[in-house]
């Protein structure tokens, strides 16, 4: 495919769009905005409003699989369609709180349901069938850069929002501006590969990708799965407590908040750089390293009190994140190709989801036992180097097995091929 091809383009715009708009951006990033307000008016406490990002994240890992495999039935256009503006509508009635719990948490079981439908899982699968050459790329722009940007901006959004007009005035907001930002971009501009260009990128057709069935049964799958959930669900965890972790040890706010700000623009950037970087490896294994960094950087961050290093460890951070962020889509894509990629992705993101969901709960409970945060640091470093040994044992793209899978048996070959 040409990079000038205008309907590529205009899917990539719309990708990126959709992802500015999606549940990072307008749930989890603006949440700590709603906390004391809600806290204050409902005489709430903050442990129990903050149960709703559990909910959402559980919620989400039930609703991703299913979500996937629709995609794959009947096209994820459509589903990402419907899906934007039922979620912008789920975000809007948020303001409805009354002041029972029972209630909020039916809201945000509601949004997390939503929120699966204009979801990075289908707006991956739509912008990897454009091109195998520049797939990398393509995922870091739409997913990387337009979650990096929306989780840059909406707090920024909702913060003047709610100065001036309240809590519930936000969620009104975020919600129209979900569907005013993101409807008309995504419906004049989102388009689905046709499968002459599939063919001519030599794409893996509809009869030799694997099935969620045929991938769960090969090693790559689960490899794939742990080393992207021990990652991401660790590294998420210590991006949550940043600022805690360094007011406790004598550091001012400001300075604890730009480590915060390097370690996110670094997981921004990372995962475009990371795009180009695997658009040009021939072998899954380059991406160990960048485990490595992140456990570097996690040292550094642990041991250092000098500010200019307490930088650069959130600059590692960032890289480590940044590849855990955006190297699983590309994975699924080239071992198990695209047939049932909504499904398969689906089952890991939802997997990862929920483990992004407890790993933060579980470092504050290790605090609570413990009374410091060092347990849950050796035990997260322990992890990264588990996730950068699987990374370094995945086979070379084109050699995950899945013997005895339905494609198997039908005579096709049980290896993908070489792009």
């Amino acid at each position: 495919m040409q990079s000038r091809n205008p309907a590529a383009t205009g899917t990539i715009i719309a990708c990126a769009t959709g992802n500015f708009v999606s549940a990072t951006p307008m749930v989890n990033t603006v949440f700590g905005l709603f906390l004391i307000p809600l806290s204050q008016e409902f005489n709430w406490p903050r442990s129990g409003i903050s149960a709703v990002l559990g909910i959402v994240a559980v919620v989400g890992a039930l609703a991703y699989p299913v979500v996937g495999r629709l995609a794959d039935l009947y096209g994820a256009r459509r589903i990402v369609l419907v899906g934007n503006l039922l979620f912008a509508g789920a975000i809007a009635s948020a303001a409805l709180a009354n002041g029972s719990l029972i209630q909020f948490y039916a809201i945000f079981a509601l949004i997390g349901v939503t929120a699966a439908l204009p979801s990075t899982v289908l707006l991956t699968k739509i912008v990897s069938a454009w091109s195998v050459k520049r797939r990398g790329v393509y995922i870091g722009l739409t997913a990387g850069l337009g979650n990096g940007l929306g989780a840059t901006l909406v707090p920024i959004f909702a913060q003047m929002l709610m100065s001036a007009e309240g809590w519930r005035a936000t969620y009104v907001g975020l919600g129209v501006a979900t569907a005013v930002i993101g409807f008309p971009i995504l419906y004049m501009l989102l388009r689905e590969a046709p499968a002459s260009l599939r063919e001519s990128e030599a794409e893996i057709d509809a009869d030799k990708g694997m099935t969620l069935d045929a991938a769960r049964r090969t090693p790559t799958f689960w490899m794939i799965l742990a080393a992207i959930a021990l990652g991401a669900g660790c590294m998420t965890a210590i991006f949550a407590h940043v600022i805690p972790m360094l007011i406790d040890r004598g550091m001012d706010a400001g300075r604890a908040t730009s480590v915060l700000v390097v370690f996110a623009l670094v997981t921004v950037a990372w995962q475009v750089a990371l795009g180009f970087v695997l658009d040009r490896a021939r072998s899954p294994r380059i991406v160990a390293p960048f485990y490595l960094a992140a456990f570097v950087g996690l040292a550094l961050f642990a041991g250092s009190s000098s500010y200019p290093l307490l930088l650069v460890a959130g600059a590692l951070m960032g890289i480590g994140l940044g590849t855990e962020y955006g190297v699983m889509p590309y994975y699924v894509s080239r071992y198990f190709g695209l047939k049932a990629y909504g499904a398969i992705y689906g089952v890991m993101y939802g997997t990862v989801v929920l483990v992004m969901g407890f790993t933060p709960f579980a470092m504050d409970a290790v605090f609570d036992l413990s009374g410091s945060y060092d347990i849950a640091i050796y035990a997260i470093e322990a992890a990264l180097i588990v996730g950068a040994v699987l990374i370094s044992r995945l086979r070379p793209y084109g050699m995950a097995d899945f013997v005895g899978s339905d494609a198997t048996n039908r005579g096709a070959s049980p290896d993908l091929p070489k792009v």
